[in-house]
């Protein structure tokens, strides 16, 4: 069971709606490494410094310096290589190298589906629509669970539970009607749910596919999140035979 922190607004197929909790499904840990009683610690090391980029160590010592390497070590900046890395923040380079103190301006690339640019425009924010204001919408369009999994690839998974008795009779009602159609029901974002999910500002677009199960009086309700679609390639056509 996931420990939900965040709201969402959901709506049913008669069109109620009710504000749920969800989180995020973590997989059990399956084994650990390490000697008994001990586990294995990660820690990050420098490897080089700018003075061991390709670069730098070809102005110095020309495009074949793989004789210097071997000689003197020039890669290798003893005060500062093999120290042990702690936090670490982002920064920007140019082209030479040198480094950015102020961020660079983003510039959106449209493509069409063959891969040639067609325009070139400022990026805008595009904010989530997954909260406890805007509903994600019952779609009516179910989906066997079956031709689910082999049409869409499902890489992340949320798990929805109740506020109160209320929202445990709302959320147990969807299980239920899920479970005994044995079937996913697509679910949207937007006025009408024809929208795909987002769940954070500029965050990635979603299907939504929901799941129920029940166990007598126990439900678990899913929401399988999918951004990639399975299709089968054209059939190749036939050659007509020359003439």
């Amino acid at each position: 069971m996931p420990a939900p922190q965040r709201k969402l607004h959901l709506t049913n197929s008669a069109g109620r709606d009710a504000t749920v909790l969800f989180g995020s499904l973590k997989a059990p840990r399956t084994h650990r490494m390490g000697l008994p009683g001990a586990e294995v610690e990660f820690r990050r090391y420098l490897a080089t410094t700018d003075n061991g980029r390709h670069e730098t160590l070809a102005a110095a010592h020309g495009e074949d310096y793989g004789k210097a390497l071997i000689e003197g070590d020039p890669e290798v900046d003893v005060e500062q290589v093999g120290r042990r890395i702690g936090s670490t923040a982002q920064v920007f380079l140019a082209a030479d190298g040198s480094v950015l103190h102020a961020a660079p301006k983003w510039v959106e690339i449209i493509t069409d589906p063959d891969g040639e640019e067609r325009e070139r425009r400022d990026p805008e924010d595009k904010e989530g629509n997954v909260n406890d204001e805007l509903p994600v919408r019952w779609t009516g369009r179910k989906i066997n669970k079956l031709d689910a999994v082999r049409r869409f690839v499902f890489t992340r998974s949320i798990q929805l539970t109740h506020l109160d008795g209320l929202t445990y009779d709302y959320l147990y009602g969807i299980a239920k009607e899920l479970a005994d159609a044995d079937s996913l029901m697509m679910m949207g974002g937007g006025p009408k749910g024809k929208d795909p999910l987002v769940f954070q500002t500029n965050g990635t677009p979603w299907r939504g596919f929901l799941e129920g199960r029940i166990d007598e009086a126990r439900y678990q309700l899913f929401l399988h999140l999918s951004n990639m679609e399975l299709k089968r390639p054209p059939e190749p056509k036939a050659e007509e035979d020359s003439k």
